[in-house]
């Protein structure tokens, strides 16, 4: 395979597909092995290994649903299903959490055998399955958001493992299998702030609003800064999916300004200052005039 080929989009599906199966075997693994050995730990790592699973899924169906154009039903296209995916993924998240926690509170008061060489194993395979996912999703996180998030969530995923491993070492020379639960929640705890955030996220771009790294009154005050822009109203910014940025603003023109320069004006500050390449510019007469053009509006798109 050459080296231009490493980059496209065809390669990071593949690389995707390889973490995906890998992750999405050892998940399988993991909660058998959780269930046999009575592990709480494994069962907790396993809901995290879990969001590695769901992490992947959406990244490679972002890159191959969202590649789909756009059509008379849904005009922007099928970028949305990305966020509705994390979205559904965050509450799963939620109460396999809830679930993990209320059973390693009640494990704390009432422990139980643990079979701690199998958790060992088990846990041990989990850190090369992960190490392994990480290495395929390494090149390609720089270049995509969906991979640099995958890639991300297998990070995180082995820290839980190598927690894993601690407790099932702990137990083994002490027979302490109150460690377990404690492992359990303490997975629990680190994954609940992570998935508040995801939802967070989800929830304000499925509510349009204002894409993460940019200010409402810094673009209004850029646009307004714009020679022949008398008042700005009716400014929007939102995004259909993660890394994507839409606007769209009305512009009232000063006496004897021309229309078309200063639209192109103002398209051009958004893109250059704030980085929005898929704006709606609409002018209007200002007080004062009905300049020539006003009224039309100009749409610039990546």
């Amino acid at each position: 395979m050459s080296k231009g080929h490493d980059h496209g989009p065809g390669a990071s599906s593949r690389r995707l597909i390889w973490a995906l199966a890998l992750t999405t075997t050892f998940l399988v693994a993991e909660v058998i092995g959780a269930v046999v050995f009575k592990s709480l730990a494994l069962l907790s790592d396993a809901a995290h290994m879990f969001t590695d699973v769901a992490a992947l899924a959406i990244a490679l169906a972002a890159i191959r649903i969202g590649e789909r154009p756009a059509d008379d039903l849904r005009t922007f296209g099928y970028r949305r299903f990305e966020i509705l995916a994390a979205a559904f993924n965050a509450v799963l998240l939620f109460l396999v959490a809830g679930y993990v926690l209320y059973e390693g509170a009640l494990r704390l008061f009432d422990p139980e055998p643990v079979g701690s060489t199998g958790m060992l194993i088990v846990a041990s395979f989990g850190l090369i399955v992960n190490l392994i996912s990480m290495r395929l999703l390494a090149s390609g996180a720089d270049s995509s958001l969906n991979i640099k998030g995958a890639y991300l969530e297998v990070w995180a995923d082995m820290l839980g493992s190598i927690g894993v491993i601690g407790g099932a070492v702990v137990i083994m020379l002490t027979g302490w299998t109150w460690v377990d639960p404690v492992v359990a929640i303490g997975i629990g705890l680190w994954v609940l702030p992570r998935t508040w955030t995801l939802l967070r996220n989800t929830t304000h771009i499925l509510l349009e609003g204002v894409p993460k790294g940019l200010s409402l009154p810094a673009v209004r005050a850029t646009i307004a800064a714009v020679p022949g822009v008398a008042e700005v109203h009716d400014l929007h910014l939102w995004g259909i999916s993660s890394g994507d940025v839409n606007g769209s603003v009305h512009v009232a023109l000063n006496e004897g300004a021309a229309a078309e320069p200063v639209r192109l004006s103002v398209l051009q500050q958004m893109k250059t200052v704030h980085g929005i390449e898929h704006a709606t510019v609409q002018t209007e007469a200002g007080p004062g005039g009905d300049p020539e053009g006003a009224g039309h509006s100009t749409d610039r798109h990546r």
